[in-house]
């Protein structure tokens, strides 16, 4: 007889047939559940993968500071679901430590560094992208201390619970990053990863994937009616932040960057590889 079980989306749900998250334990089937234990990610960054090998699919990618829960580790990898959106894979397990703290501050910059010093001149020790939480310990000057080693220029941290207001102009600062299947870092990132940052900034909870922000973010705009900065224009597998009423900013790989360009001949072009537009959502007042 066949399960009367609703299928849970293997993205945002862990679960094997070996193993699974205890939370689960009435939502599917595995030789044993697991409460799993909260980690966090030591690394600037670091690709969480859809098989546990060194050149396993790229889904998306975890920042310095992010909180996951690890459920089994083997051959290397640790078998995790992100705590910011709820994304299941394997990190490589040497960019995970076992610690958490609640963060201080995060990132504001689209890249900031980590130096040695509280001072400009000292050596650059590592580097952080945007949203990455960190725990600040004290301020020197211009600049914070960070739990652990290290110091970050104060003007490049936002206070956890601040955010800013137009995420559009988050995302304008990405312009000219290169394109990166999965990516969600100042070093690439791919269309729904620019989506996703932008509106963390802003505080606005953002699923990972396109389609999930497709179903979750914003309500359509009415047929018609004029675009403005903001809307969300979707395609089957690809999202577009509008600008303006005219202009298009996304991460694509067409350019292999993200870039601005008008968005009636973008349409026009993605149509022939990703078929037509397939909604336009606009969010509140508050991205």
């Amino acid at each position: 007889m066949a399960s009367l079980r609703p299928a849970l989306d293997p993205r945002l749900h862990a679960f094997r047939d070996d193993l699974a998250d205890v939370r689960l334990k009435d939502r599917v089937d595995a030789d044993r559940f697991v409460d799993g234990s909260d980690a966090h990610v030591r690394v600037p960054v670091t690709a969480l993968r859809g098989r546990p090998e060194p050149d396993g699919p790229r889904d998306t990618e975890l920042l310095f500071g992010e909180t996951v829960r690890v459920f089994d580790t083997a051959n290397g990898f640790a078998w995790v679901q992100a705590v910011r959106d709820d994304y299941v894979g394997y990190a490589a397990l040497d960019d995970i430590a076992e610690s958490v703290r609640a963060p201080t501050h995060q990132v504001a910059a689209v890249r900031t560094f980590v130096y040695r010093d509280a001072d400009l001149k000292s050596p650059m020790q590592s580097w952080l992208s945007l949203n990455a939480p960190v725990v600040v310990t004290r301020l020197d000057g211009r600049f914070g201390a960070l739990d652990g080693a290290g110091f970050v220029f104060t003007d490049h941290l936002r206070a956890t619970g601040s955010f800013v207001r137009d995420y559009v102009a988050v995302a304008e600062q990405f312009l000219e990053t290169p394109y990166l299947w999965g990516g969600r870092s100042s070093l690439g990132l791919d269309c729904s990863g620019l989506v996703q940052c932008a509106l963390e900034a802003a505080g606005v909870p953002c699923p990972r994937d396109t389609d999930m922000q497709e179903a979750a973010l914003g309500t359509p705009v009415p047929e018609h009616e004029p675009l403005q900065r903001g809307d969300l224009v979707f395609w089957k597998g690809h999202v577009g932040i509008m600008v303006d009423g005219a202009t298009l900013l996304h991460a694509n790989a067409t350019h292999m960057k993200t870039v601005e360009e008008p968005v009636e001949p973008a349409i026009a072009r993605i149509a022939q590889t990703d078929g037509p537009v397939t909604s336009i959502k606009r969010l509140d007042a508050r991205a």
